[in-house]
């Protein structure tokens, strides 16, 4: 049976001068899957996501978002497409002028036209639906840790209903204990939501914890896309010393006795 695809890249390319970053990637987002999207420094993970939702426009290449093309839309068009993506970036990209609450209302009331009461009630929602307690509500993301930080910008990017949630390293930063609880979050707001999760980490705990497919960019394009098992035993150098490292074999026997003790 086909699966139905929420996001489709085909022949992209990314320059920066005389740098080539990417060269003729394709890649395929399913609906309601997690991808988790790997690669060494300087494969352009990041700049393949900031592509995707229009934050850059690429050399050349077709990309496809919920089945329509963001650079060919009018202005009006791209904005309610845009609206149905929530993005998660590296450091949570809070307005540091604003409380947790005001930054997760304000695109409630810049796109959905609401109210500021009405908006904060929904905020609201959305907070606690990013596991943050009620008292962060009010707080400036310079009093939080580092964690309540990436809540508060899930709660953002969660604030407008989005169809396909974009991640940027999500768990940088935290402890382990933090980023295995950002893990189960992310998976049970993926199973409660709907969501379709577009993953960019170096996290090996997260990809054997929530990963449906892992995507491997190398020498500027995906050299191989699919189930953990099958990238793993892919035969190349950087791949092989990433899984089957001290890290990899460590993250791999943690996931098998999380499996087991289910």
């Amino acid at each position: 049976m086909m699966r139905a695809t929420v996001i489709e890249v085909r022949g992209l390319v990314n320059r920066f001068g005389s740098q080539t970053v990417h060269e003729d990637l394709d890649l395929d987002l399913y609906r309601g899957e997690v991808l988790g999207v790997v690669g060494g420094s300087g494969t352009g993970k990041s700049v393949l996501l900031r592509s995707i939702v229009g934050l850059r426009r690429p050399n050349a290449g077709d990309i496809r978002v919920l089945g329509e093309q963001l650079e060919r839309q009018s202005p009006e068009a791209r904005s309610r497409l845009e609206r149905r993506l929530g993005v998660l970036y590296q450091r949570g990209a809070l307005f540091t002028s604003l409380t947790v609450l005001e930054n997760t209302a304000l695109p409630l009331i810049e796109h959905s036209g609401l109210k500021r009461p009405e908006a904060e009630r929904l905020a609201r929602l959305k907070l606690t639906l990013a596991g943050l307690p009620l008292n962060a509500a009010d707080k400036y993301p310079a009093e939080l840790s580092g964690g309540m930080v990436k809540r508060a910008a899930l709660a953002r990017a969660l604030a407008l209903d989005p169809e396909i949630l974009f991640l940027d390293e999500p768990t940088a930063g935290l402890d382990p204990v933090g980023a295995a609880a950002f893990d189960t979050l992310i998976a049970t707001l993926r199973d409660a939501l709907g969501l379709s999760v577009f993953l960019v980490t170096h996290d090996l705990d997260t990809l054997y914890a929530i990963c449906d497919r892992v995507a491997v960019l190398a020498n500027r394009k995906v050299l191989v896309a699919d189930r953990l098992d099958v990238v793993a035993a892919t035969d190349d150098p950087w791949i092989q010393d990433y899984f089957h490292g001290p890290r990899g074999r460590a993250a791999a026997q943690a996931a098998r006795q999380a499996a087991g003790s289910r």
